[in-house]
């Protein structure tokens, strides 16, 4: 039996420069800011920051909700997708269909960024990216600059900005609301921080991460390729980026967070990481929902189609829902394993 290789696993080729070379192509989606009829959802590119060639794609309703015949104001959501930092982009159509049903279900205005990727751009980049974006949209909030953003200044409620992310785009949305509370962001406030399956990690394996080694989606080896190609170089997995649980002085900064939701299903290599995470914020004193389910692997939402819109139910009941009170839905409204912490 040949050995396996992980950089087969993830269709890529390493290059002597550093750089990777991509096998499969995924099939991408052009956005549509003029819509056609029966379109529930409008979107348009917009140039994020020049220097580091970063980019959002904003998602508008059509149907926009009305409250006393005026146009209600909609949370705002800062979206970053998975990919295990090294695949993916905002415009491919997987993660297009993603951020076009939470716009016109939850309904909200979405920015999706499209981060830079490893091992051209490695870690603390792409939180740099989410900081970007998070000051671009507050920009809008403004009002002072007669190019912003029209969606976002005309639709948009800018005191509720949720920082939403799947995989490694978890650790992003984390991260990225960790250094958001250096910065003055008034008018715009982070309302809430979603981590869907987030991306963590460490030395010492877990028991998920041992019992799903030979993972169809996510094996271990290919996992440890992909902090290797993300991480500082010469950092190992129990720096901050990949292992928050270990001692430093980011952690003093976790109960000046807001609420957070954490997802997470049990055939995941991740779980484990996913729930000593959620004990550690809740220790931290930070309000925590956490949903995980007892079946189902890493990214089954974004394959199955029952599966995401349970989880797209789960993030809007925690956008629209500020009296949560001991709730009992589940992602697949059978199993569930949920904390709640206040």
């Amino acid at each position: 039996m040949s050995e396996f290789d992980a950089s087969t696993h993830l269709s890529i080729i390493r290059n002597g420069n550093g750089n990777l070379t991509h096998l499969i192509s995924l099939p991408t989606t052009e956005a549509n800011p003029d819509a056609a009829p029966g379109d529930p959802v409008v979107s348009k590119d917009v140039t994020l920051n020049v220097e580091t060639n970063t980019w959002v794609r904003i998602y508008r309703p059509t149907k926009l909700p009305s409250n006393d015949n005026a146009i209600a104001r909609l949370p705002i959501i800062i979206y970053f997708h998975h990919g295990g930092w090294i695949l993916f982009s905002a415009s491919d159509s997987a993660t297009h269909l993603n951020c076009s049903q939470i716009a016109s279900e939850i309904p909200a205005i979405t920015v999706s960024v499209n981060y830079r990727l490893a091992p051209e751009s490695r870690l603390p980049a792409q939180y740099h990216d989410g900081i970007d974006a998070i000051r671009w949209v507050r920009k809008q909030a403004l009002l002072d600059d007669p190019e912003g953003e029209q969606w976002l200044r005309d639709y948009g409620d800018f005191s509720r900005c949720y920082l939403y992310g799947c995989g490694c785009g978890g650790n992003i949305a984390f991260f990225s609301a960790l250094k958001a509370l250096e910065l003055k962001l008034e008018p715009l406030k982070i309302a809430g921080i979603m981590m869907n399956q987030p991306m963590f990690g460490g030395m010492q394996r877990t028991k998920s991460e041992l019992r799903f080694a030979t993972d169809q989606i996510l094996p271990l080896t290919a996992l440890d390729l992909m902090w290797d190609m993300v991480l500082p170089i010469g950092a190992c997995r129990d720096h901050r980026y990949c292992n928050p649980m270990c001692d430093g002085a980011h952690k003093e900064m976790f109960s000046r967070l807001g609420r957070c939701l954490v997802i997470g299903f049990g055939g995941d290599p991740l779980i484990d990481r996913q729930q000593e995470f959620v004990t550690l914020l809740v220790t931290s004193g930070v309000q925590v929902d956490s949903r995980f389910d007892e079946t189902g692997f890493h990214i089954i939402d974004m394959v199955d189609p029952r599966r995401a819109t349970a989880v797209l139910n789960v993030v809007k009941e925690f956008i629209l829902d500020f009296s949560r009170a001991g709730s009992s839905s589940s992602l697949d409204n059978k199993r569930l394993v949920k904390s709640n912490s206040s």
